[in-house]
């Protein structure tokens, strides 16, 4: 059972993640209008790559407390990165047809939050090592 304060560290962590989704994904889709929803994948990349960074430093490092973990990944980053709205962004590009835009939109965020999260994890990994 979650104490009561690793419950706030992940509710205050998620409000501020997602403030900081909406913001984000406004800046950049305003910045980059296409039919491919960049905001959605600027969030998800960069937080798969910080995502790769926190894991590396909480494997390697102890300066990270049980409650702040939760408030930086489980809070802050699980709001920050939006899988349901790529979700729906993508049934959206698929059911309206452009079947290429879903394509490219579903490649460009599986792969590239999986490369971002694993070049996030590598830099911290050889930070903490040297």
């Amino acid at each position: 059972m979650m104490s009561w304060q690793t419950i706030l560290a992940i509710g205050s962590g998620g409000f501020i993640g997602a403030v900081l989704r909406a913001y984000l994904n406004g800046v950049i889709s305003h910045k980059m209008p296409h039919d491919i929803p960049f905001g959605t994948l600027g969030v998800n990349l960069a937080g798969s790559f910080i995502m790769g960074l926190l894991i590396a430093y909480f494997m390697y490092s102890t300066i990270f407390s049980l409650h702040m973990k939760s408030f930086l990944s489980t809070g802050i980053l699980g709001a920050l990165t939006t899988y349901s709205t790529f979700a729906i962004e993508s049934f959206l590009l698929l059911n309206s047809g452009q079947v290429a835009m879903a394509l490219a939109n579903i490649s460009l965020n599986a792969f590239g939050s999986i490369f971002m999260a694993g070049g996030g994890f590598y830099i911290a990994k050889l930070y903490l090592r040297a």
